[in-house]
């Protein structure tokens, strides 16, 4: 399996729903570094598994709709409890969705995975099978 990462980052705020979240269910800001994978189990016919400019560019736009913001506020989330895991699910399913439709170069993409690093000690990640 062949891979490759590209790396951003995104500030934002927003409160959790639960009281498992003690503290957190406060208002808070978060800064994660993102990280989107897209396997492939052979290179296309140009020897890549997607074009690392338009995956940067669609990464980089993907979040840029969220830094800064209350995801609180964020219609899309709206009645997601925002955890770092559903953030990977969100940003893991709208870049699926691109390269799905071929946006990101690349013909043989077998996945893409998103990880968000809330600190250099805990992180998580969401896959999706294309």
């Amino acid at each position: 399996m062949f891979s490759v990462t590209v790396r951003d980052h995104m500030m934002v705020a927003h409160s959790l729903s639960g009281d498992v979240f003690g503290p957190a269910q406060q208002l808070h800001g978060a800064t994660y570094i993102v990280d989107a994978t897209f396997r492939a189990r052979e290179l296309d016919e140009n020897g890549i598994v997607v074009d690392i400019g338009r995956a940067s560019e669609a990464l980089h736009e993907l979040i840029g709709h969220l830094t800064y913001r209350n995801l609180d506020e964020v219609a899309e989330l709206a009645g997601i409890n925002t955890t770092t895991e559903r953030l990977c699910q969100f940003l893991g399913e709208r870049l699926a969705a691109s390269a799905r439709t071929g946006a990101l170069g690349g013909t043989t993409l077998a996945a893409v995975a998103v990880t968000l690093r809330e600190s250099h000690v805990a992180w998580a990640t969401f896959e999706v099978d294309l």
